[in-house]
């Protein structure tokens, strides 16, 4: 690893523009101040990888709406409440008497729905594929045990499409990939044989330690020095190339493909995981929930997930928002690129 980490202090090169599209690496890049042992010339940037951050406002309103709704509680982890709606945050409306409950794990609900079969507790349930192979499972007990008053208001998102997103643009500056590994654990490595063909990037799957990240790192400058761009799993411990199948058979059980939109993407096609025809009976409403609109107007999480901007070049930041007061959701995710900078006070290069 020294030898590594030598050889990126003293890069020499081109400049390179590095995204990661993962949030854990978001938080353990900064949080190792990696980008502070890198060449000025090597730059690193987050992507659109904080499931959080990249849930549109619809789906918050949509939210506050049902924990406004006789005889429904929202329940939601404790990452959810702060993110804004168009007007105001699910936090807001409970202390305005809204029902919302905070849980660790899914399954918790089902044990608020034993003791109260009066209330229909509905979860609000965003993620990647990480956590649609959770909600899968969820589901599967709910069906099973025929539980009638839990249902999931689904925020679900596929991360092939968003990748092919942030490549594409007509002024593109990523030159290499950090594939989230969580993601990759369920979907496997080939999933970016696709976007590293067509567009010619090298894409490295790593795992979430200081060594493993500068070792990602390191195999992406290479790649991109020598020419040869390709998929790399740095991670064989957790991530093969086919991934979980019976993971993936659980979600394609229980979901389908759907167009969704993302915070700072837009509304991108079948990238999106809404529950299927036959389960609707547990589903809270989740389809057309597309509308994105910032409820403050200088709020430019839009361009921090599309990696255009860093969080300390949006106007608010560290100053209107704050984790004490968001204005935007990529300060209230601990996994978001703003809430990270502010934390560890990191000038990501």
């Amino acid at each position: 690893m020294t030898d590594r980490l030598a050889y990126l202090a003293s890069y020499d090169g081109p400049d390179l523009t590095l995204m990661e599209v993962c949030g854990t690496h978001t938080t353990e890049i900064a949080h190792c101040g990696l980008p502070s042992l890198l060449s000025p010339r090597i730059h690193l940037i987050s992507g659109p990888g904080c499931p959080v951050c990249v849930t549109v406002t619809a789906y918050i309103d949509r939210l506050i709406d049902l924990c406004r709704t006789p005889d429904i509680c929202v329940v939601t982890f404790g990452d959810m409440l702060r993110v804004p709606g168009s007007s105001e945050s699910l936090a807001d409306a409970r202390a305005t008497g809204g029902r919302v409950e905070t849980v660790y794990a899914p399954s918790q609900m089902l044990a608020l729905a034993v003791t109260s079969p009066e209330t229909t507790f509905i979860f609000a349930a965003v993620g990647f594929e990480t956590t649609a192979a959770v909600y899968a499972a969820l589901l599967d007990r709910i069906v099973r045990e025929k539980i009638q008053n839990v249902k999931l208001l689904t925020s679900l998102k596929t991360m092939p499409q968003a990748i092919d997103y942030v490549l594409s643009g007509p002024d593109r500056r990523i030159d290499g990939l950090l594939a989230p590994g969580h993601v990759s654990v369920i979907t496997g490595s080939r999933i970016y044989e696709a976007p590293s063909n067509a567009h010619k990037i090298p894409v490295v799957v790593a795992g979430f330690t200081p060594d493993l990240l500068i070792g990602a790192v390191y195999a992406l400058v290479r790649m991109i020095e020598t020419g040869k761009p390709r998929v790399l799993n740095l991670y064989p411990s957790a991530v093969t190339r086919e991934g979980n199948e019976a993971a993936l058979r659980s979600i394609d059980r229980f979901f389908a493909p759907s167009d969704a939109a993302w915070r700072g993407l837009g509304l991108l096609p079948d990238s999106g995981l809404n529950q299927r025809e036959e389960y609707l009976a547990w589903d809270a409403g989740s389809a057309g929930l597309l509308e994105d609109k910032e409820a403050n107007p200088g709020c430019r999480c839009a361009e921090i997930l599309r990696g255009e901007i860093r969080p300390a070049e949006c106007p608010l930041f560290g100053t209107v928002c704050t984790p004490a007061r968001p204005a935007g959701a990529c300060m209230v995710s601990t996994e978001g690129a703003c809430r990270n900078a502010y934390q560890y006070r990191e000038d990501c290069r």
